[in-house]
């Protein structure tokens, strides 16, 4: 009787761990993989491309690249797009989130002249994937702004939000009869802190003061713009859904302290929700208290005001509640200190103004990137507190992968788990009722990787950078992705019989 109950009891735990492993994604998940325009597409001055300010800093200042590379040529993509649906095919992805260029759609920035070679391109981009029933999910700004325009200021120009509003009309004219899926920024943090606080990435402005909160009041508002113009203008015949997608990793206090807690969320606040709190938050405008540490900063450092610029009451009602649904991307976690590990080289700046530390757990495992560690549960942790946050919205995570460098070749373990570790977090969001729609993996290809160029690769297949083909070649990640993608489940014990890529029947 005693063995009996044993092995029920063995029997019963198995099955309780093969349920937890092989937990099922719904059949309507949108599984898929991400790239951004001027990362893969090459292409930098045919047909008529305007010069972005990727183009104008890498050509003008190489020496802020780390190899000094570029994207002139990058993947090629804008010739070999027909080798990349075919790599999706392989995959078997439900989805292909991509951006278009908006120098190479108005190579002046302004929706006077349209360039009916980019819109030839990227119909024909469109049209290869509906072919093979991949859904497009389309950013219409991943970084690459015309050179024209930051010459006008950029984003720190209150014309801004027109401009980008007369650029969406041109793109939802263009393709919202095919396209549904909507995105109009990636990751404004990158853009605003990085771009115009920092030299980070491109205009590499560095007007730490105000370049940052300029620039977020005023993406925030030409989100809006479109927003709004899509709703009223296009979604009732288009049918189509408009959203943001914003950089969200995760930020956890140090120690339990009632101090850590408050520097964590104030990270937080700096992080991603100087952009989400407008739109998705219940009482719009930028968080509370980021605000009052930036008045407070801002009083002390002699300015009349504070350099954050307020909403209107117009604007806060304009910009609440102005998107469908949530993009996510996620990375990794950091530990905050309200105390220790501060360094702030620009004052003032958004750093000093938050005023808090940043660490990372030795014992997560490093990437190729100095940013970006295997942290335990981050992507649910982040999950979880957007869908908190924000009253549930519907989700999709827009981006989350890991980088190796070229040493690493086809045999990239370390990325698997990764993945794997990840989508069980959005496994275990998902138990707990967070309102996830779909998952893009970065990324497709190997690219050019911002101010890293290609020392550091992200992309499920390599790309041969030396061949003039750019040869695409199926790293052992791809095996494994593809897998889960048609299974719907995380298969521990999966591994890939053979190192060939072939495309299943269906795709």
């Amino acid at each position: 009787m005693k063995l009996l109950l044993v092995l029920s009891l063995l029997a019963v735990g198995t099955y309780g761990f093969a349920v937890k492993q092989q937990r099922s994604f719904p059949s309507n998940f949108l599984f898929g993989c991400a790239t951004a325009a001027y990362q893969i597409e090459g292409a930098w001055d045919e047909d008529g491309k305007g010069e972005s300010i990727w183009d104008h800093l890498t050509h003008n200042k190489p020496y802020y690249i780390a190899d000094q590379s570029n994207g002139d040529i990058a993947g090629d993509s804008y010739h070999k797009y027909k080798r990349d649906v075919e790599i999706m095919r392989e995959l078997g992805l439900d989805a292909y989130r991509l951006s278009l260029s908006w120098p190479r759609i108005l190579p002046t920035g302004f929706a006077n002249e349209v360039n009916p070679a980019a819109i030839d391109y990227y119909n024909n981009l469109i049209n290869e994937m509906l072919k093979y029933n991949i859904v497009p999910m389309v950013t219409l700004y991943h970084w690459d702004l015309p050179q024209k325009l930051q010459e006008l200021g950029g984003f720190t120009n209150p014309l801004f939000p027109e401009w980008f509003e007369e650029y969406a009309r041109v793109v939802f004219e263009s393709f919202g009869d095919r396209v549904k899926h909507w995105i109009t920024f990636n990751e404004p943090r990158e853009v605003c802190e990085l771009g115009y606080g920092d030299i980070d990435k491109a205009p590499a402005l560095n007007s730490s003061a105000v370049g940052t909160y300029l620039c977020a009041k005023h993406l925030v508002l030409a989100h809006a713009n479109a927003y709004h113009m899509y709703s009223n203008d296009f979604k009732p015949t288009q049918g189509g859904t408009c959203g943001i997608t914003i950089h969200v990793d995760w930020f956890a206090p140090l120690t339990d302290s009632a101090e850590d807690e408050l520097a964590a969320e104030v990270r937080r606040q700096g992080f991603f929700a100087l952009y989400a709190d407008p739109i998705f938050s219940a009482d719009g405008g930028f968080p509370k208290e980021l605000s009052q540490r930036i008045a407070q900063k801002s009083a002390q450092q002699g300015f009349s005001k504070s350099r954050l610029p307020e909403f209107t009451d117009e604007e806060k009602a304009w910009v609440h509640g102005a998107s469908d649904f949530f993009g996510m991307n996620h990375y990794t976690s950091n530990l905050i200190s309200a105390t220790g590990n501060k360094d702030f080289p620009a004052l003032p700046s958004l750093k000093d103004d938050m005023d808090v530390g940043t660490v990372m757990a030795s014992e997560w495992l490093p990437s190729a990137s100095d940013w970006l560690k295997m942290a335990p549960k981050s992507l649910y942790n982040a999950l979880v507190d957007i869908n908190r946050r924000y009253n549930s919205p519907i989700i999709f995570i827009t981006e989350n992968g890991w980088s190796t460098t070229s040493d690493v070749g086809l045999m990239d373990d370390e990325r698997i788990a990764y993945y794997r570790a990840a989508l069980e977090d959005v496994l275990d969001a998902m138990d707990e009722g967070v309102n996830v729609k779909g998952y893009m993996a970065w990324s497709l290809i190997d690219n050019f990787e911002w101010m890293r160029g290609y020392s550091e690769l992200f992309g499920l297949y390599h790309v041969d950078f030396e061949d003039p083909e750019r040869t695409r070649t199926a790293k052992k990640s791809a095996f494994v992705y593809k897998h889960i993608v048609k299974n719907r489940y995380i298969d521990y014990d999966y591994e890939p019989e053979s190192m060939t890529m072939t495309i299943d029947e269906g795709h």
